[in-house]
């Protein structure tokens, strides 16, 4: 059991009112709040050892490199990667895409093909667009049904020999929907395929274990999971970054430079070209340990049956839809997409903010997934271990109140 007002403690933000009203924050999907541990330890950083790494002999650098290493291997430890070097720090999930994509451009040819999947983030669409013009492969879509799942037999027939890479998220931003990745990275080495999978909504509630499941990367961001901005993680198999090359270049990332030719170093510093997000960097660190403190057994648990009430009470009101998977499905997380029939969600999402709650409206960066409903956009709630069912029925009070007024 969590105590979830000790928990709230933990969180200077929640304890604000927002429009006069006490802060009702239900936008965790986009970001999550951050603990007071986490930020104390950003103003430690700058208050004690703020120095480059890996670069100085001085004792800030040493002790700023020490700690940043630390972190990484915490990261290491929390997604039980085989080594450290596997553990690429990035600016976020979309840098870490970017990369992957970019290194796949020394390696596909007009008739080799990608996967993406109908569920995915703009970030996760957008580079494998790039990668495609820029070489002449074609890019393939894994469709989706009226539940907002992938229809798993359909990307079984579209992999084949011509598969070089599939990019699909472990959970939908949109709709919640947990996909089955272990079969989809078992189907996809079945034809020689290497995977990509976007954890930025996974990390939050779960703990993915790579090596179990057996992916070749695995990307996420830091700030979705009480971390700061600026900060995420690539993490790939040694051979796959040994293969691909660099995406940026500059200092750090070399082993030796001339005006004939310049030599890389090895992992990870091959792919962490410039002065890094150092705080940010180790702090992710900080909030990781915060998280396993609290347990995401206990996290996962505890957010569920908040998307059991906060489900149930708002399909007792007339007109309202979910998008996404039915609760009784188990794959489906915090997150519920909805909206109110011949209201558009910006207005409802404009009325409850002045009543002190933060939700997201429009398409989410998932703007395919809106056209296949054929709708604008959505009010989505994304919940967090922090968040209440009595901010639940505020929510949901409020939401009755903006449908009486735009009625």
């Amino acid at each position: 059991m969590l105590d979830i007002q000790k928990i709230r403690a933990d969180f200077p933000i929640l304890s604000q009112k927002v429009n006069g009203k006490p802060l009702v924050y239900f936008d965790n999907g986009a970001t999550s709040q951050k603990p007071k541990v986490v930020i104390d330890a950003i103003a430690q950083y700058y208050e004690t050892i703020n120095a480059n790494i890996h670069r100085g002999v001085h004792t800030l650098s040493q002790l700023a490199t020490d700690a940043y290493e630390v972190s990484r291997g915490k990261i290491q430890h929390h997604i039980n990667a085989k080594f450290p070097y596997e553990v690429i720090f990035t600016s976020g999930t979309t840098h870490a895409i970017n990369a992957i994509a970019n290194g796949f451009a020394s390696i596909l040819k007009v008739g080799d093909e990608v996967l993406v999947s109908a569920l995915e983030h703009h970030s996760n669409i957008v580079p494998w667009q790039m990668l495609c013009e820029r070489t002449g492969a074609t890019l393939k879509v894994i469709p989706m049904n009226q539940n907002g799942e992938l229809i798993f037999t359909e990307y079984e027939k579209l992999l084949s020999i011509k598969t070089k890479i599939v990019a699909v998220n472990h959970i939908s931003n949109a709709l919640g929907t947990i996909n089955p990745i272990e079969l989809m990275i078992e189907k996809a080495h079945q034809v020689g395929a290497a995977i990509l999978i976007d954890g930025a909504q996974a990390v939050p509630h779960l703990k993915p274990d790579v090596q179990e499941l057996d992916c070749d990367f695995y990307v996420f961001s830091g700030h979705k999971m009480c971390g700061p901005t600026g900060v995420g993680i690539l993490y790939g198999k040694e051979e796959w970054l040994r293969k691909l090359p660099p995406y940026q270049g500059g200092g750090e990332m070399i082993a030796t430079v001339s005006f004939e030719k310049t030599t890389y170093a090895d992992l990870p510093h091959k792919f962490e070209a410039g002065t890094p997000n150092i705080e940010g960097g180790i702090v992710l660190g900080t909030a990781i340990d915060y998280m396993n403190e609290i347990g995401f057994e206990n996290i996962e648990a505890y957010e569920h049956e908040l998307l059991v009430y906060a489900t149930e009470k708002l399909l007792q009101i007339n007109g309202l839809k979910i998008f996404g998977p039915e609760l009784s499905s188990s794959n489906k997380t915090s997150v519920i997409s909805f909206n109110i029939e011949g209201i558009h969600p910006y207005d409802i999402g404009t009325i409850i903010d002045k009543l002190g709650i933060a939700v997201r409206t429009g398409h989410h960066c998932a703007q395919p997934i809106m056209d296949f409903f054929n709708i604008p956009g959505t009010i989505r709630a994304s919940f967090a271990f922090y968040n209440t069912k009595e901010e639940i029925d505020i929510f949901v009070e409020a939401i009755k109140k903006a449908q009486q007024m735009l009625s």
